[in-house]
C-alpha cells in the first residue's frame, strides 16, 4: 500500500515545516528598509526646510510640508520596524509590509507636485516591495 505524499518533501505527515529565510525575503526586507529610510529622510527634510523638497516652487496637494514631513517620518519608522519583522520571519510582517508599501505609495501621490521624480522613484520602490512580498513568498503550509 502506497503512503500519501506530504506537501513538504521529506517531512512527516502532520509535521509543520519551519519557515526559512530566503533570498526573496531578504530582498524585500532590504527594500523595505531602504524605502523606510528614504521616507524618514524626506520627512525630516520637509520638517526642517521645506525649500529642499520642492522643485519649481510648487507645493503639495493637501496640507503643508510640515504635516507631510511628520506623516512620512512616522510611516518610515513603521516600515523600518516591519522590515525587522520580515527578517525574523514573523507572519504578521508580510501583510504589514504590503500595507505600509501601499500607504507609502499613496503618500507619494500627495506630494508628487512638489518633487515628481522622487515620488515616482519611491512609488516604483514600493511596487517592487509589493511584488516581492506577494509573488515570491513561499507558503509555509
Amino acid at each position: 500500500m502506497a503512503a500519501a505524499s506530504s506537501p513538504h518533501y521529506g517531512a512527516q505527515a502532520g509535521a509543520r515545516a519551519e519557515p526559512q529565510l530566503s533570498g526573496w525575503i531578504v530582498f524585500a526586507g532590504i527594500m523595505l528598509l531602504v524605502a523606510g529610510g528614504f521616507s524618514i529622510v524626506y520627512g525630516l527634510a520637509a520638517v526642517l526646510n521645506d525649500q529642499v523638497v520642492t522643485v519649481g516652487g510648487r507645493g503639495v496637494i493637501v496640507w503643508d510640508f510640515t504635516v507631510w514631513g511628520w506623516v512620512h517620518m512616522v510611516v518610515g519608522a513603521l516600515m523600518l520596524l516591519t522590515c525587522w519583522g520580515l527578517f525574523a520571519l514573523q507572519g504578521w510582517a508580510r501583510w504589514t509590509a504590503i500595507f505600509f508599501a501601499v500607504v507609502n505609495s499613496l503618500l507619494q501621490m500627495a506630494v508628487i507636485t512638489a518633487f515628481p521624480l522622487w515620488s515616482l522613484l519611491m512609488i516604483t520602490l514600493d511596487v517592487i516591495i509589493i511584488y516581492q512580498l506577494t509573488v515570491n513568498w513561499a507558503e509555509e503550509r
